[in-house]
């Protein structure tokens, strides 16, 4: 049990932890030398907009504000339409809500327009590479036959919506709405949804589903949308539930031993396999629960609890009680990783996000001593005298470290162990929605909806 003594010396402890990994953004840790990674466009500066937005480092919002002024987007290198968006669409968004200061307006909106040229396709499902000088965009060439990836062009839309609120500007979410539109229209095996599509036809390419890796963020992003419009947008919460009742089905299975795990699908053969960035989902399905079927919530705050413990499991059960990249549960294994390809772990945030997220809902005393674990095991295995570092293999008791500090260790995995062991009252639940790299954005309330409807009839009146 952690008492109230424990808490604020927790709390203390990872603050330092956020002071000492603030140090370095997305660098090589041990040479002490910044990494300029795609997308290339002032890495540097946009990193510290990648971990803004955490209550501990409004001082660092506030100095970034004074140097964004200077900032441009006008790169020649490609850039990930997805990582462009969560991590600095979102960061911009949630330095405005959260200073108020017009520059992170101006800019947000400015880098918002630059993506719309990825949404030029006979189908308006974007591709996921655009270059933001030129507009042109193309397809991942790893992607299935040209194919758009579901977790990719499915989280965009809280990111959109703001953009058209912020901006006046319909077309933001008119681009996401005609994704949704697409979707809804087209025939899903058991009613799942596989991670590729073609922008040009429309179609699936391959039947591979999963709730991790290439499909994971879509699935939160609808019931985000719906949490973020103050629980209107019905499109969002039909979609979410119905995903949810296809996952059951299919994919959800029970351990021999009775650990829930969340398989991946492949043309109707199930793959006993789960990854770290999966376990995501016991905090989303938890925070869905209130608002599904007459009579479920029970059952949904179970299952959330469920994949939440299996998550832990993959942590408990290493070495350095951090998690695998992937764990599986087929040949005796279970909650392990079985190929040395999946022992590393690279400062992931899901499984505490989920923690977190359970802690929140439930208040059960277990998932802040679970995120305990998580602290001592990061300072004890990844500290590195610049930050911390990545390590190439859990199982191990003598670690070898990647020598990489991802820039979503500050902007998730440590914004979501000060927000388990802070007061709920620190961006509570009710009133902001976090992005799928954990930048707060503010739930749109329906008088605020409704005036902006009313806005835009009345440009509508006025040009005809």
């Amino acid at each position: 049990m952690i008492d109230e003594g424990d808490l604020k010396l927790k709390d203390i402890n990872i603050q330092n932890h956020l002071a000492h990994a603030c140090i370095l953004l997305e660098a090589r840790l041990q040479v002490l030398c910044f990494l300029d990674s795609p997308p290339s466009f002032g890495a540097l500066k946009l990193a510290v907009i990648d971990l803004c937005c955490h209550s501990a480092v409004t001082q660092m919002e506030l100095e970034a504000s004074l140097d964004i002024r200077c900032f441009c987007f006008h790169p020649n290198g490609e850039a990930s339409l997805f990582e462009v968006n969560i991590r600095y669409v979102g960061g911009l968004l949630s330095a405005y809500y959260l200073t108020g200061a017009e520059i992170f307006k101006q800019k947000v909106v400015e880098l918002g327009e630059k993506l719309l040229p990825a949404f030029n396709t006979p189908t308006g499902i974007p591709r996921g590479v655009i270059n933001l000088g030129s507009g042109t965009s193309w397809s991942w060439g790893w992607a299935s036959a040209g194919s758009s990836i579901l977790a990719e062009f499915g989280t965009l839309h809280l990111e959109f919506v703001h953009l058209s609120q912020l901006s006046g500007n319909p077309l933001f979410t008119e681009k996401v709405m005609n994704i949704r539109k697409l979707l809804n229209k087209i025939e899903k095996p058991h009613g799942l949804y596989p991670n590729f599509l073609s922008p040009v036809s429309g179609n699936w390419v391959q039947h591979h589903v999963s709730i991790g890796g290439l499909g994971d963020s879509f699935y939160e992003y609808l019931i985000k949308s719906y949490l973020m419009s103050d629980k209107t947008d019905q499109e969002a919460q039909k979609m979410y539930y119905s995903a949810m009742e296809a996952i059951e089905t299919n994919l959800v299975q029970k351990s021999p031993a009775g650990l829930t795990y969340v398989a991946e699908w492949r043309g109707g053969i199930l793959d006993h396999k789960m990854g770290h960035l999966a376990c995501f989902s016991g905090g989303m399905i938890g925070i869905g629960a209130d608002d599904g079927p007459a009579g479920q919530k029970q059952h949904y705050l179970d299952l959330a609890a469920e994949i939440t413990h299996t998550c832990h499991e993959s942590y408990s059960r290493s070495a350095t009680k951090l998690g695998p990249e992937a764990f599986r549960f087929d040949a005796g294994a279970e909650a392990t990783a079985t190929r040395l390809s999946d022992r590393y772990y690279i400062l992931r945030p899901e499984v505490i996000e989920s923690y977190m997220y359970m802690w929140r809902l439930t208040h059960h005393p277990k998932y802040r001593e679970w995120g305990w674990e998580a602290v001592e095991a990061l300072e004890k295995h990844c500290r590195v005298d610049a930050g911390f570092s990545g390590i190439r293999d859990v199982y191990a008791s003598t670690v070898s470290h990647d020598n990489m500090q991802q820039s979503f260790f500050l902007s998730e995995t440590l914004k979501y162990l000060y927000l388990l062991f802070s007061d709920d009252d620190l961006l509570p639940l009710d009133d902001w929605v976090f992005n799928t790299e954990a930048h707060p954005l503010p739930v749109i309330r329906k008088r605020c909806l409704q005036e902006h409807s009313n806005t835009q009839d009345d440009e509508q009146t006025n040009l005809e």
